[in-house]
């Protein structure tokens, strides 16, 4: 009877959210409250909130209650991923581009087209690339700071692929791993499929905070540390050398492996050291030309110690064997002809001047970011709700992400990410503007 009534208070809530007779922030009563409103024990109105929470109706939020989400966002809104619908103006999704790279692509494929090397491309590679284009990967690495033979550097099929390999190939189901609070939703989705155990860190000024990475380190059996020292997603800090050291001090007490992101490094310049750099004993560094160059060019690296790059090598064999050959050759042939060189230091200006917009047209809305970097993030009033706020905002015609895909574990705060790079230039300013006036609305 206990289990037939519990079911009945979930449909029940569901149904009545559903048709909005509890509209969307509505505060639900507390889980006491609703066990003595229909009879229930208390552990079992744990529960209803628990499945309403598990069917996205619902979100507990800690010291406030439990709210009635909202439901008219699209399944995946909010996620990194590109909108389909060519009315919505995507500030979800960064893929930066630029005038004229569909151009140097097709000056690329001739090039390649003309040359000796066709028949080699239509074979399998070597399972972390040919060495001549692993030693010119490696050399673009040099100019960013991070010296390596080729030995220790593998082609991957862009940095997502080379986190997966990284944690297939040197973690194991159950292992902690340290993370920001806040951080980038492709590695807590890997992290998931891979039965990983996410811990979050709180920041200290511009990146974990070293000491409450110590303390974890004491109360718990912490395997790696990942982090996005330059330049992270989603609030834009760019760790400093001090911090990056106190850091690598930790990790060497505890015998951390250090897992480096540095997906949107290439925006900063000058920058400190990749903690790769500091300590290349601890570090696997993981990078790609997804963001420098174009999205479509799945093709990344991973830098490790020789003992650890054969350990990648297997996780590569067993997910895609090796990088395409015609990508890898398209990308090297950038390297050396100086086009990914020329399209960094455009991005970097392109970004710029997209922050600058940002600025004009937020105003005086409270927001984190690096002056270089192609997103913004919005910390949001106590009262505001994110989901609200980014439903209106698609009423709106535009789509943004709020801070739930971000969170590592713990709490969701309220704010949004927006992503700067992937609308026309001239379209960011009155887009944003737009999100400013939306903003103003839920402030009052």
């Amino acid at each position: 009877m206990g289990e037939a009534r519990y079911k009945q208070v979930v449909d029940r809530l569901a149904a009545e959210i559903r048709a909005q007779r509890l509209p969307p922030g509505s505060r639900l009563p507390t889980h006491r409250k609703l066990a003595a409103q229909h009879g229930l024990a208390l552990a079992t109105a744990t529960r209803v909130y628990a499945e309403l929470a598990a069917m996205g109706l619902v979100s507990g939020e800690t010291g406030r209650g439990t709210f009635v989400r909202e439901t008219q966002l699209p399944r995946g809104q909010g996620i990194e991923q590109q909108v389909d619908d060519a009315r919505i103006l995507d500030l979800s999704f960064n893929y930066p581009t630029l005038p004229g790279q569909a151009e140097l692509l097709r000056s690329a494929l001739r090039q390649l087209a003309s040359g000796g090397d066709l028949e080699a491309l239509l074979r399998y590679q070597p399972h972390g690339g040919r060495p001549h284009e692993r030693a010119q990967v490696a050399a673009h690495l040099a100019r960013r700071g991070l010296t390596v033979s080729g030995g220790q550097l593998l082609l991957v099929d862009g940095a997502q692929h080379g986190l997966s390999c990284t944690l297939m190939a040197l973690l194991q189901p159950g292992d902690v791993v340290a993370v920001d609070a806040l951080s980038y939703p492709g590695f807590k989705v890997l992290a998931q499929a891979l039965h990983l155990e996410l811990l979050p860190l709180p920041a200290a000024g511009q990146g974990p905070d070293p000491q409450a990475l110590d303390a974890l380190c004491r109360r718990r059996r912490v395997k790696a540390l990942y982090t996005m020292p330059t330049l992270h997603n989603p609030l834009g800090w760019v760790m400093s050398l001090s911090h990056r050291k106190a850091l690598v001090a930790v990790a060497r007490r505890h015998g951390l492996l250090i897992i480096e992101d540095a997906a949107y490094a290439y925006l900063v310049e000058p920058a400190p050291p990749p903690l790769a750099a500091l300590a290349p004993e601890l570090t696997v560094y993981v990078n790609g030309f997804s963001k420098s160059v174009a999205t479509g060019l799945r093709v990344g690296c991973v830098v490790a110690s020789i003992e650890r790059v054969e350990r990648i090598a297997r996780a590569i064999r067993a997910t895609t064997w090796n990088t395409p050959g015609v990508m890898t050759a398209l990308v090297c042939g950038w390297l050396a002809d100086g086009t990914v060189a020329r399209l960094e230091t455009a991005k970097r200006a392109d970004a710029r001047a997209r922050q600058a917009l940002a600025a004009e047209a937020l105003g005086h809305v409270r927001r984190l970011a690096h002056p270089a970097s192609y997103f913004v993030w919005l910390p949001l009033g106590e009262e505001v709700r994110a989901d609200r706020v980014a439903a209106d905002l698609l009423r709106e015609g535009l789509a943004v992400s709020t801070a739930e895909p971000y969170v590592s574990a713990g709490p969701v705060p309220h704010a949004l990410r927006l992503a700067l790079g992937s609308l026309p230039l001239a379209q960011v300013g009155p887009a944003l503007a737009r999100v400013a006036a939306v903003l103003d609305a839920h402030s009052f």
